[in-house]
């Protein structure tokens, strides 16, 4: 029996073979893999639901823009941040403890308020820059995120990937960019391209802003709660995009043409919007900010399907090969585990408290000792150490 103090190390199916569990208990490796093989399932179900509710954001975001001459990003965003401080943030302020509202602006405002800009300023950039390229180079340049989560997971939050998962990212940028080729094919080029460099400059501001984002996102609903990163995202998201709102868009909002369809449209937005903020911690804790941005490259092909009926798209047999090529390589991502190395600190915090762990290397590499699956979160015997 393994003992209790020993850290749990979670193997994937491709690195333990049937033996290795003992000829005694043949049946486990079986449950084991058929467990695995549920989670693998389920965490592509949960990818691309993400995916349909950005489906959702982008039509109704094209109705009120092309149909109804509503040109309100700000406005449509901070709908959906006063939503989550109703529910979130409200949550967080009739809590008692270190989990109440305001004991938690006491110790990380400013760090939240940072990240509240962070957020608003990320969905105004790539909305921008629409009026001045062309939606080919905002699908093409938009992927840029995912080598930003890559980057930043790997020197903050220490993650350690395997040749399997650069694999997996590589196949799904190829089925993006078939699509992106289907999309010139057939002429859907949507558009002026005005000024394409300033355009271009927006979409990758945008997209630096959602990796560090996401980054961040993954980092709080791992190591503190859901509840406190939406709750702070509503309160400082719903201040400053007021501001922003206030200031840039008030003129446009004066515009608007007001009616019952335009309302039902603003509604499914925000249903939509505060849907994908819920949710996507959700997934997050569950697999990774890396494998939430894979599964999102085929919203933009559920956005085009959609538009076959409701905008007379032109249909392309790539569109469907660009599909099946993505979720290939988000099976091939999610089929191996992620590791995260040993923060130094964490020992030499270690060492500040009298040898409290007495297992604990002074000298020479530090070996990874925490790990954890893409396919899933893995029940904790001993309690998280936080390093401030």
């Amino acid at each position: 029996m393994m003992p209790e103090h020993q850290n749990h190390v979670v193997t994937t199916i491709e690195t333990l073979p049937p033996e290795s569990v003992g000829a005694s208990t043949p049946s486990l490796y079986q449950r084991m893999k058929k467990v695995l093989n549920r989670e693998l399932v389920l965490t592509l179900a949960l990818g691309q639901v993400l995916s349909l509710l950005i489906c959702g954001i982008g039509l109704t975001s094209k109705y009120l823009a092309d149909d109804y001459h509503a040109n309100t990003p700000v406005f449509q965003s901070f709908l959906n941040y006063i939503l989550l401080f109703l529910v979130y943030t409200t949550t967080l302020a009739v809590r008692q403890g270190e989990e109440n509202l305001l004991a938690i602006l006491k110790r990380r405002w400013w760090k939240y308020m940072i990240l509240g800009l962070i957020d608003i300023e990320a969905n105004y950039l790539v909305i921008k820059a629409y009026q001045y390229t062309t939606l080919t180079s905002v699908q093409l340049l938009d992927c840029f995120v995912i080598p930003v989560v890559l980057l930043l997971s790997w020197f903050f939050l220490l993650v350690r990937y395997k040749v399997l998962h650069f694999v997996g990212v590589g196949v799904c940028l190829l089925g993006m960019g078939c699509m992106v080729g289907a999309d010139v094919l057939v002429g859907r080029q949507q558009g002026l391209g005005d000024h394409k460099l300033l355009g271009d400059l927006l979409v990758l501001g945008g997209a630096t802003l959602y990796g560090i984002s996401n980054v961040c996102e993954e980092f709080i609903v791992k190591n503190l709660s859901r509840v406190e990163f939406l709750g702070m995202m509503g309160l400082f998201g719903s201040f400053f995009s007021g501001i922003q709102l206030a200031i840039m868009e008030h003129k446009e909002l004066l515009k608007v043409q007001w009616d019952w369809q335009i309302g039902l449209l603003y509604i499914g937005f925000s249903a939509c919007m505060f849907g994908l903020y819920s949710f996507m911690p959700v997934v997050i804790k569950r697999t990774s900010a890396t494998a939430v941005n894979l599964s999102l490259l085929t919203a933009d092909l559920y956005s085009l399907f959609c538009g076959l009926f409701l905008f007379q798209y032109k249909f392309s047999g790539l569109y469907l090969l660009s599909f099946f090529i993505i979720v290939l390589g988000l099976v091939l991502y999610s089929s191996s585990s992620t590791y995260v190395a040993q923060d130094p600190r964490v020992y030499k915090q270690f060492r500040n408290t009298g040898n409290a762990l007495t297992d604990t290397p002074t000298s020479g590499h530090l070996e990874p000792s925490v790990t954890y699956t893409s396919l899933g979160q893995e029940i904790e015997e001993e309690p998280r150490i936080r390093v401030a």
